[in-house]
């Protein structure tokens, strides 16, 4: 049996419990059918923590997932919580994982199952087959320099100012994140900026050409932001690997979201930094939200917290083999017809998170013969 694991479950809000469900039916398959072994813990995050502990995470839970090997998220907020203070909003519970964990890097694929092609928004003959992974920095750059604010100035008028700023240690470690991603796949990486326009993006471009002398296997191309953006909609399957800050980050992984036509199919992972013994401190999460329009009404697509879960496989755990059988079974359930409502097409069978989960766990049975 494998070593035994600490994964620490944080539902959250709206649909965030009913997809976790599901997660945790997939979890215990794998445990019984392929010998794997996890100590799972639950907490509370969002406003479900709010409604309870009066926060949206507690000192407690905050304990717990900085000793977890990995955290699995479903999704926090909604309209019910929306007129609290700003620092006590179910966000903040988890702007503070990402802090106090120091997940400095963002992995957010873009993946195109073949038989949701036709879904994207661009031609199925230039998505069919996308494979793209986004590395963002995530703590740091123009959301979190100093100085920042809004000041009144002399004249009458209003300033609002925000500073860009990184340094050689941020930039290093995120884009080591990078390369290494690359050389598990296509050993190419393309690092984002404005280095025409802006110092930090110069220091950017230089020091990330400085670091590829250490991955010299690794093909390093540079893009400027703007065109990068112009490129994923024009021919988005020339990239594999793109690592940019965090501004940049933001807009790229959400236009290259909706190449793929849903965001109920997309998974994401933030990850810290490797200690003495190889090990990060990591948070998954579906990138969609807590819709709480569907939720409790067994409606959500649970494939993108399930996707999830295989990139915790693979990159907290080192499983690459049961997240392959994962990734699998959801491609098979799809390419089998079976959509929830978000991604329903003509001539499929319509069902729900709970029946989607039957499917996965009955194409995992097929596979794992």
């Amino acid at each position: 049996m494998a070593s035994n694991k600490k994964l620490l479950i944080l539902a959250g809000d709206g649909i965030g419990p009913e997809v976790m469900t599901q997660v945790k039916r997939v979890i215990t398959w794998f445990e019984k059918r392929q010998g794997l072994s996890f100590s799972v813990s639950d907490g509370l995050v969002g406003g479900c923590s709010i409604d309870k502990h009066g926060v949206p995470l507690t000192d407690e839970t905050m304990a717990e997932a900085m000793d977890a090997d990995a955290v699995l998220l479903g999704a926090v907020g909604g309209p019910k919580w929306d007129n609290l203070p700003f620092e006590i909003k179910p966000e903040r519970g988890l702007l503070r994982l990402r802090k106090d964990m120091e997940l400095f890097a963002n992995l957010r694929p873009a993946l195109v199952f073949d038989a949701l092609a036709e879904a994207s928004s661009l031609k199925t003959e230039l998505v069919e087959g996308l494979d793209i992974m986004i590395v963002r920095e995530l703590t740091g750059g123009v959301y979190f320099g100093q100085p920042r604010g809004i000041e009144n100035l002399p004249n009458g008028e209003r300033r609002g100012v925000n500073t860009q700023v990184y340094t050689t240690s941020e930039i290093h470690r995120v884009a080591r994140v990078a390369f290494e991603l690359a050389r598990k796949r296509g050993r190419k990486l393309c690092s984002v900026e404005k280095a025409n326009v802006m110092e930090s993006g110069l220091l950017w471009r230089e020091e990330v050409t400085k670091l590829h002398g250490e991955y010299k296997d690794i093909e390093l191309s540079h893009m400027y932001a703007d065109n990068c953006a112009m490129q994923l909609v024009r021919q988005p399957k020339q990239f594999d690997v793109i690592v940019t800050d965090n501004l940049f980050g933001d807009l790229l992984s959400d236009c290259a979201a909706m190449l793929t036509g849903s965001l109920g199919m997309l998974p994401s992972a933030s990850l810290g930094a490797a200690d003495a013994n190889g090990k990060r401190r990591a948070l998954y999460e579906p990138v969609h939200g807590s819709a709480p329009d569907i939720a409790g009404k067994d409606l959500a697509n649970p494939l993108a917290c399930l996707l999830s879960l295989s990139m915790m496989l693979r990159y907290s755990f080192d499983l690459g083999k049961e997240a392959d059988l994962l990734d699998k079974a959801a491609q098979e359930v799809v390419a089998g017809g079976f959509r929830t409502g978000d991604i329903m097409a003509p001539g499929c069978t319509k069902v729900s998170t709970t029946q989607m989960g039957d499917e996965i766990l009955k194409a995992l049975d097929r596979l794992a013969v």
